[in-house]
């Protein structure tokens, strides 16, 4: 079977690419190994994603934003930085309505679902396993266990941060276990939260708190792995006073409201984002520490990168699979997420970090954060992230998706 590109991975940023290069009449073959049923009826799995504003330009722009449920959108209008018990805190408000919104990652993916459903040109192969991968210079295709043969003028591995696609290919990838693991789970609480996100770096733990509901939040409590998980098994009643204690009473009586889940903490960074007739999107590409909440941001920046190249391929003729226009979305993609990705690292790096001079040293940066507001406002323009990822690409994408149909 003969398809323009063929992306591996049916997630969030594999669903919106396919739109994205179906909207500029590629034919597109999408493969996944999690069966249909699984991508139109995605369960909750606790995860709120945090959206810039950039972000959700892009897909109400693909149809996907309108197909959240408005009562699924959360406001968030301030950041609260706080160490353990140090008086200081770094605070972050936007000059505008909100820094962004929280959305459940499983409402995104069935909207993402629902928009591909709704454009032509993309053939998916769901609960399909890839026998046989190949790239080089003058092909790529993919042999399905017990299916057909994909022919691509360019591969899109879109599977994950563990992407196996990536490493079939040989690209090697830089892992960084950080030796724990996320406990994440809405929760009720007794007093408000103000719509304000919270990061709490303490001993031998880091909370976040995502706003919902003004009496509702999603809990992000990050432990060694073992204690993640004996976290979880606790009855909910313990559950929820054990979480009480962890957040000082600062939120008053807690209760779970829905499933608990756990996910192991590890970022990668892959040594190339190319390869011959080879693109690497979303976490297959940068896998972050979720401690900024710019993951599936930077994902969706690999999607309007990679519909510029199709875009730029398209209109000047050339091979979708051209060295030099993957070169030139390695590099913007490279330039676009390194500066995040390390300073994440070093986030997490110092603040769990128990040595005084570290302690010092975050003391100090939160002293100086809180005393100048025109730092403040440098963050808050980052987090909010108003503009396009890069002006070209984004007028190139509106450009395509103005030939859909409206739906």
């Amino acid at each position: 079977m003969q398809h323009d590109i063929a992306i591996v991975g049916a997630g969030p940023v594999g669903l919106c690419l396919a739109r994205a290069l179906a909207a500029q009449g590629l034919r597109i073959a999408l493969v996944e190994r999690q069966p249909r049923e699984a991508l139109a009826g995605p369960a909750f799995d606790g995860r709120e994603i945090a959206l810039t504003h950039a972000s959700i330009r892009l897909l109400r722009e693909l149809g996907v934003w309108q197909r959240i449920p408005a009562a699924g959108v959360y406001p968030l209008r301030t950041a609260r930085v706080m160490d353990r018990d140090l008086p200081q805190e770094l605070r972050v408000a936007a000059d505008g309505d909100r820094l962004g919104s929280l959305v459940a990652n499983h409402l995104i993916r069935r909207a993402a679902w629902e928009a591909v459903q709704a454009t032509p040109g993309i053939d998916l192969h769901a609960g399909a396993a890839i026998e046989a991968v190949h790239a080089d210079a003058g092909s790529a295709c993919l042999q399905l266990r017990d299916g057909p043969r994909i022919d691509a003028k360019l591969l899109v591995a879109a599977d994950s941060r563990f992407s196996e696609t990536r490493r079939a290919l040989g690209i090697d990838a830089d892992l960084h276990d950080f030796g724990k693991s996320m406990l994440v789970c809405r929760v009720r609480h007794e007093l408000p939260h103000g719509h304000a996100a919270w990061e709490w770096f303490g001993l031998g733990q880091t909370l976040a708190l995502l706003p919902l509901d003004e009496y509702q939040a999603g809990a992000v409590v990050t432990l060694p792995g073992e204690q993640a998980r004996a976290l979880a098994a606790l009855d909910e009643a313990t559950f929820a006073a054990d979480l009480e204690r962890r957040y000082g009473g600062r939120l008053g009586r807690m209760e779970l409201d829905g499933s608990r889940h756990v996910y192991p903490l590890v970022a990668t960074w892959a040594r190339r984002f190319t390869g011959p007739r080879l693109a690497l999107a979303g976490d297959a590409a940068v896998g972050m520490h979720p401690v900024t909440a710019h993951g599936f941001n930077l994902g969706l920046a690999s999607v309007e990168r990679l519909a510029d190249l199709a875009a730029t391929a398209l209109r000047q003729g050339r091979d979708l699979g051209d060295p030099a226009l993957l070169a030139r979305y390695q590099r913007r993609h490279r330039r676009g997420s390194w500066p995040l990705f390390q300073a994440t690292r070093m986030i997490v790096g110092l603040y769990n970090d128990g040595r005084p001079a570290a302690r010092w040293i975050r003391g100090a940066a939160l002293r100086a954060g809180a005393g100048l507001p025109p730092f403040r406002r440098l963050l808050a323009a980052a987090l909010t992230d108003a503009g396009p990822v890069d002006p070209t690409p984004a007028q190139r994408l509106r450009d395509g998706l103005a030939r859909l149909r409206p739906d």
